[in-house]
This record gives C-alpha cells, sequence and structure tokens, in this order.
C-alpha cells in the first residue's frame, strides 16, 4: 500500500491511495461525501482479489487535498487523468459510491482510459426532470441540501458544527451521528471492521476542514459539468430501496438516463449494505462490462 500525495501542475496536492498489483489495470475509486481515499478494508480487499490495482484521490479540500474552491463534478476528470498518468496507465475502470457516483459518472463521459464504470447508491442530478431530489433522505440530508441551496454561507456553520462528533468518531458513533439516515440494513453492517473504516475515513477527510465537503455538496445542487449523453462506456449501476442517504428514486432515474446502463435495483438494501455482501458481484459485472 502507497498512500501518498500528488502535486498537480497547477500546484494543487492531492492525497491519493494505491494497493495492490503493479501490473494490475486500475480501479479509481471514487469516495462518499464527506470521505477520503482511505478505502474500506473488505473492498480493497475485493478489488486486489479480482486481480486489480486499488487507486483512490482524496477530492479536493478533504483531509490534505489542496481546496479548489467552485469545482464542479467534471472538474474531477483531470485530477484523476494525472493520478493515472503518475502510474503509468493508460486504461482503467472507475467506480463510484454515493458523492462518488456523479465523479465516476463524468470520467465515464470524458476521461479516455475508462473501460467501465460501477455506480453505488449514486447521487443523481439536483435538477434532473422528474426527479425529487430531496424526497425520501432522512432529516440530516434534508437540512444540509437545503441549506447547501441557498450558498457557502448558509452550508458552511452547519457542516463545522457536524464536523466534531465526525472526526472523533467511532464505529458506534456513526451511528449516533447519522441516525436519521441508518435504515436498519445499514446499521446491521456498522459493526467491527466496516464500521471502524468508516469512522477513519471521515476523521481522515474532515482534519483540515470541512471545504472538501462543502465544495462536494454546492457542486451536486449545480451543473454537473457535462451531460449524462457523453456516457459511452459501460455503465453498472446499484441501488438498494431502502436507502435514506441517495434514495431509491435517484438509482431509478438514473437507470432510465445514463445510456446503455446496466441496473441493479436491490430490494432490502441501504446506502451501506448494498455493497458490503456483493462488492464481489459488482466487480464481476464491472468486469465483464468492458
Amino acid at each position: 500500500m502507497t498512500s501518498g500525495s500528488l502535486t498537480l501542475p497547477d500546484g494543487r496536492v492531492l492525497e491519493t491511495w494505491i494497493s495492490g498489483p503493479d501490473d494490475g489495470v486500475p480501479l479509481v475509486f471514487h469516495h462518499g461525501t464527506p470521505g477520503s481515499a482511505r478505502p474500506t478494508r473488505s473492498m480493497e480487499r475485493a478489488v486486489h482479489a479480482h486481480g486489480l490495482r486499488f487507486v483512490a484521490l482524496t477530492r479536493p479540500g478533504y483531509g490534505g487535498s489542496t481546496r479548489r474552491a467552485g469545482r464542479s463534478v467534471a472538474d474531477v476528470v483531470e485530477d484523476t487523468a494525472a493520478v493515472l498518468a503518475s502510474i503509468g496507465a493508460e486504461e482503467a475502470y472507475v467506480a463510484g459510491w454515493s458523492g462518488g457516483g456523479p465523479h465516476a459518472l463524468a470520467c465515464a463521459a470524458r476521461l479516455p482510459h475508462v473501460k467501465s464504470a460501477l455506480l453505488i447508491a449514486g447521487v443523481a442530478p439536483f435538477d434532473a426532470e422528474g426527479l425529487d431530489f430531496l424526497a425520501g433522505m432522512g432529516q440530516d440530508n434534508l437540512d444540509e441540501f437545503g441549506l447547501a441551496v441557498e450558498g457557502e454561507a448558509h452550508l458552511r456553520p452547519y457542516l463545522d458544527a457536524q464536523r466534531p462528533e465526525l472526526q472523533a468518531t467511532t464505529a458506534e458513533g456513526v451511528i449516533a451521528a447519522m441516525g436519521s439516515l441508518l435504515p436498519d440494513a445499514d446499521r446491521a453492517v456498522l459493526t467491527a471492521e466496516f464500521g471502524e473504516d468508516m469512522a477513519a475515513s471521515f476523521a481522515d477527510a474532515l482534519r483540515v476542514s470541512v471545504d472538501g465537503w462543502l465544495d462536494d455538496d454546492l457542486a451536486f445542487v449545480r451543473d454537473w459539468g457535462f451531460s449524462l449523453d457523453e456516457v459511452r462506456k459501460p455503465v453498472v449501476l446499484w441501488q438498494g430501496d431502502e436507502d435514506l442517504m441517495v434514495p431509491f428514486a435517484h438509482g431509478r432515474w438514473l437507470a432510465d438516463h445514463v445510456p446503455g446502463v446496466a441496473a441493479r435495483l436491490q430490494r432490502g438494501e441501504g446506502h451501506l449494505s448494498i455493497a458490503v455482501g456483493a462488492i464481489d458481484r459488482m466487480l464481476d459485472e464491472l468486469i465483464a462490462a468492458a
């Protein structure tokens, strides 16, 4: 494993996490919101077991990655290309969980390296026709995105107030801090290793500031900077119907609007549980789709 950093041509620094076989095709993982390049160990093991190289970048503003104020979702393509260039990779798979979903879609649309993409409970566009973006979300998310629409001055104090608890949390603390967003299916998996890894990712992401979290939220409620019509690579989508963070309707909307998507809309699964038990199947489908 190499946890390190990359200095970009514009002087910004990106934190990275790279592990697995040097000759494996990279799987670039785009983390959730809030989050960092630090993976859950179960996902990292599954990626390695499929012969792939795990590659992740901490988005600007999270952890030690330099903030890029005003960034759009599409801006992740440039950063992802730089990370792949730094390891000499000419092709890659991409995956995104939750807030990482739109970023994986941006790569599927505009990054030539991409063979196929995996969306796990990914967010749909805020202004999507025929979708009520907020409907079905837990109260914490309703509060958060309601403030995001009002802009940075309204959102930042809310996130700053949430930061201390998430920064110093444990697996049990994640459940307490995110209570309105966790159905029983998700609470059941926030134990032992997975819960520890979630807590570690939050702490890593927020150790400096809430800038990355804030800029993610603002990017989600604005134009993403690319069109779904640009996606020409195979996309596999998984979504659970008990999700209170990214509601089931987001998955159904994306299933209807991402060109050529193969959708797995799952009953009885939440935002976290959907990947814990099915990551191997997801990676099988991602590779087969290419």
